[in-house]
């Protein structure tokens, strides 16, 4: 299963200072090991590395954060 440009999808992920914490993300585009995303959790704009997303399944419907 891959993640896909206008997907839903709920991350585990290890952030740059070591701290893991658990987010709902809109995919907006996927590049270079990256994916820019719209972070629900916060409301706003996100770049996440692909190699620190520790686990991440698709949200069924609209349930955010």
């Amino acid at each position: 299963m891959r993640m896909a440009i206008g997907q839903t999808v709920e991350i585990v992920y290890l952030d740059r200072a070591g701290k893991i914490s658990q987010r709902k993300i809109e995919v907006l585009d996927i590049r270079d090991g990256r994916i820019r995303a719209t972070c629900l959790t916060a409301g706003a704009p996100r770049v996440f590395l692909l190699s620190n997303i520790l686990a991440w399944h698709p949200v069924r419907g609209k349930r955010y954060a």
